[in-house]
């Protein structure tokens, strides 16, 4: 026998489940089960154009082909709060209606929401314009940070993002090296360099740059000699000398290889490589793309705009009454000393969320009308709580940035950090905590185009050496939506490779949601962590999830976890995120 939240809407049956190459449950490679949109709501179609039209925006943001009704909860088929900032975007672009995202938690179905923007004041939405030719351009805000970054002691490799393809069938390497080269030629941030111009970081975009595809063979038995070709591609770029992406390919036989890719962060992010994995696949099939409207520098020089410099000055209002008064530092128990100088050296140690206790977070986020994120990050900072004995808490999130729905198909780097602050006091009780939370989160989305960097720079906030200002731990729900890339005659695989990263952060907890159930992990900077530590954190977080929902109402000062003596200088530290 089964509670009602955890019979599943679909059943599909299998001959045999996949399996990754390291013999687990392949949960990306398991069909999708076939029928409606799977709310459980009865079906009403659409009653007049502005409901079909936002249909029509719902199955496009959803990635659902089937019907939606009026009545069904967006959050209940597929809807996140990335999601619902890509909504509010192309409502506006495509509706002329200014959506607030907060909106999209409280019109959660297509009936309600066309009540609300059949209401509201039409305003013209504000296309990005294209650049006039210049020499060189200014950088987004994103990207000074990490120009600035990489050029920091031991941080020339942080900012890689590596990506490993298996590939099974006839491979055709000319094609292959062709369909990148056109990649390169449609992207200008892959033909951008970096250098100073009278003292001044900018960019400049080469008409077209030197590329091939690194060749290596490896025989398919010897996983050593592959590791090592693998940590020999992922090396330092060097960001005056486009393009700043690599590829290569071990052949491991006659119909074996593994593809790999390396890209800079400072060009690319997470939906980025979703775009270049997606339309390299399109071009290997020999399919043609339409025109892009706009490139990333018509992004970096609009940002400097004074109706884009406006909407920030409005931003910087709410972020400045968040943070005034005494900004809380949080210590947690460290195993060792910390130092001076910054040290990227790091592990991550992974977890699962069991199935039922997945489901009844889901439920409690539902029954709250709040979101997923909004419940993890909850549990998180009560944690961060329980361990620092401080109930004024700032955690770091990134978000993707790409509130304009012009920069849907453009590659480069929009994420930008939100310094999230929370007071879990032991007096409340979780939800009305998880009530305070999700207003936090959802103010703070709603103003996510004011950069972390002018933040900090307007707090004034006192630099410490080997710290990262003003918050000291990140959560990073991991819910960019994953591409099924396909090239003619060839299966994919991602190609696992344990500890090819290295550590961000002194401390981030990540989640992301896996066919139903919930994983995670902690990265974490063995500098100042043994993984024993670790192996407690994450016990005790899954210990504060499942008493959250086995009761809501139970007040912050009655969760229980353990209580770690402390031993070094305590502190977290994190400084950016892994989007």
């Amino acid at each position: 026998e089964l509670p009602g939240y955890m019979i599943p809407s679909y059943f599909v049956e299998l001959d045999h489940l996949p399996l990754t190459p390291n013999g687990k449950i392949d949960r990306k490679s398991l069909p999708a089960p076939e029928g409606e949109a799977g709310s459980g709501v009865e079906y009403v179609a659409p009653r007049n154009e502005l409901e079909t039209k936002l249909a029509a925006i719902w199955q496009e943001v959803l990635g659902i082909e089937k019907a939606i009704g009026i009545h069904d909860n967006f959050f209940d088929i597929g809807g996140h709060s990335l999601r619902a900032t890509t909504l509010a975007g192309k409502v506006f672009k495509e509706l002329n209606v200014n959506l607030p995202l907060r909106d999209v938690f409280r019109h959660y179905t297509i009936e309600a929401m066309a009540d609300v923007i059949s209401r509201m004041e039409r305003r013209e939405h504000e296309a990005i314009p294209q650049a006039e030719e210049r020499e060189y351009y200014p950088l987004s805000s994103a990207q000074k940070r990490l120009f600035i970054q990489h050029t920091l002691d031991g941080a020339d490799q942080l900012y890689n993002m590596p990506e490993l393809v298996q590939l099974e069938g006839e491979l055709d390497l000319a094609r292959l090296e062709d369909a990148l080269l056109k990649l390169i030629t449609r992207h200008e941030s892959l033909r951008t360099g970096f250098e100073i111009v009278k003292g001044e970081a900018v960019q400049r975009i080469y008409p077209q740059v030197d590329f091939v595809i690194e060749p290596h063979q490896a025989d398919q038995e010897d996983a050593a000699h592959i590791e090592q070709i693998i940590r020999g591609f992922v090396r330092p770029f060097d960001l005056g000398k486009p393009p700043l992406l690599r590829a290569g390919v071990i052949e491991l036989g006659p119909n074996m290889h593994i593809l790999l890719f390396d890209m800079h962060h400072i060009v690319s992010d997470g939906i980025s490589m979703a775009i270049v994995m997606d339309e390299f696949s399109l071009l290997y099939a020999g399919e043609e793309l339409p025109p892009l409207r706009i490139q990333y520098k018509d992004y970096a020089v609009w940002q400097q705009s004074k109706a884009h410099q406006d909407r920030i000055g409005q931003q910087e209002a709410y972020w400045l009454e968040t943070f005034e008064g005494e900004l809380p530092t949080s210590d947690l128990p460290m195993d060792y000393e910390r130092s001076a100088v910054r040290d990227y050296e790091g592990m991550h140690l992974d977890f699962d969320v069991e199935v039922s206790l997945s489901a009844r977070l889901r439920q409690l986020a539902a029954e709250r009308e709040s979101t997923l994120y909004m419940v993890l990050l909850a549990a998180y900072t009560v944690l961060l709580s329980k361990y620092s004995g401080q109930d004024d808490l700032i955690v770091g999130t990134p978000v993707a940035g790409r509130t304009n729905a012009d920069l849907e198909p453009v590659i480069g780097m929009f994420v930008n950090t939100l310094a999230l602050r929370n007071r879990p006091s032991g007096n409340k009780t979780f939800l009305s905590y998880l009530e305070e939370v999700k207003e936090t989160a959802l103010g703070a989305f709603e103003n996510q185009d004011y950069p972390f960097e002018e933040l900090v720079e307007r707090l004034n906030v006192k630099r410490e050496p080997g710290r990262f200002p003003l918050f000291d731990a990140v959560f990073d729900l991991q819910n960019i939506e994953e591409q099924d890339v396909e090239l003619e005659g060839v299966s994919l695989k991602n190609y696992e490779l344990d500890q090819l990263e290295e550590a961000k952060f002194d401390l981030t907890l990540f989640m992301y949601e896996n066919n139903g159930a919930l994983s995670g992990g902690f990265f974490y900077a063995t500098k100042l962590f043994k993984e024993s530590m670790i192996r407690t954190l994450t016990e005790d977080y899954l210990r504060v999830l499942s008493q959250i929902v086995e009761n809501p109402q139970l007040e912050l000062s009655q969760i229980e976890c353990h209580k770690p003596a402390a031993s070094a200088k305590s502190a977290v530290d994190t400084i950016e995120f892994a989007f």
